[in-house]
């Protein structure tokens, strides 16, 4: 068995929007700060060599790095129904077998529709069953630290989304910075017709259909077209809009590239 990891690595050094931002206490910041405040009833030295335990204090958007998000981030409400937050979903959606289409073949910018799904998965001869969870690539993790990432992905149009939901699909993800069609392309085509709906159109799908969406995945690269395990559970966070996965794929160590 081997575990790849799909997982980006949570950063500062991430060129996107979204704040990021890591305070780190090292073993002697700890005993003048921490350990004062935990033990400050003590008398006498309690640290092995005067040296207490590192920790860090993050703060930093749900949507940061490799991430799932949940139905509510798309609407308060989906079919009628109020949206369920991370907390809320079965976690049987977040251990399944995993099939990566790749398009790598196809410019930054581009835009996913259904025919291009069904195309790819004739390619790889796979036909796509309740729960899989499909993966998007497109090897924009390999230039994440670039000024330019978040310009980079494919995207996934709406009509598209709601084929794979169709097809019983309730996880679908990205290496991509986001689902979506890169957002300076979708401003484009925004002032071209300014209406609702032009924005994050495939996000928008879950008005109607519950999904997740994981972004920011990495090392699709490494895997099989199918015939692995993807495991993403994610972080558990109170009426969250997203949660934070340590995405890994899980296969035989032959079937590994």
């Amino acid at each position: 068995m081997s575990i790849i990891d799909l997982s980006v690595t949570i950063s500062e050094k991430i060129k996107e929007p979204l704040i990021t931002r890591i305070e780190y206490e090292n073993h002697e910041e700890c005993v003048e700060n921490t350990g004062k405040r935990l033990f400050k009833d003590i008398q006498g030295d309690i640290f092995v060599n005067g040296k207490g335990l590192a920790g860090e204090m993050l703060y930093l958007a749900t949507h940061c790095g490799t991430h799932v998000d949940a139905p509510y981030h798309y609407s308060p409400t989906c079919g009628g129904k109020p949206s369920r937050t991370i907390e809320e979903l079965p976690l049987e959606w977040f251990f399944n077998d995993g099939v990566v289409l790749d398009f790598t073949d196809k410019p930054d910018g581009y835009l996913i529709e259904e025919k291009d799904l069904v195309e790819k998965l004739s390619d790889i001869g796979y036909t796509l069953k309740p729960l899989d969870i499909v993966l998007i690539r497109c090897d924009a993790d390999k230039r994440i630290y670039n000024e330019d990432y978040v310009k980079i992905h494919v995207g996934v149009s709406a009509k598209a989304t709601r084929w794979l939901i169709d097809q019983g699909v309730k996880v679908m993800g990205t290496d991509g910075w986001g689902w979506d069609v890169p957002l300076h392309i979708q401003i484009e085509r925004f002032k071209l017709n300014p209406k609702p709906g032009i924005i994050w159109e495939a996000h928008y799908v879950g008005i109607d259909k519950e999904y997740c969406q994981i972004e920011k995945l990495a090392n699709l690269d490494l895997l099989p077209p199918f015939g692995f395990k993807v495991s993403c559970f994610p972080t558990k966070i109170e009426k969250a809009s997203g949660g934070w996965t340590r995405a890994v794929a899980i296969l035989d160590s032959n079937k590994v590239q």
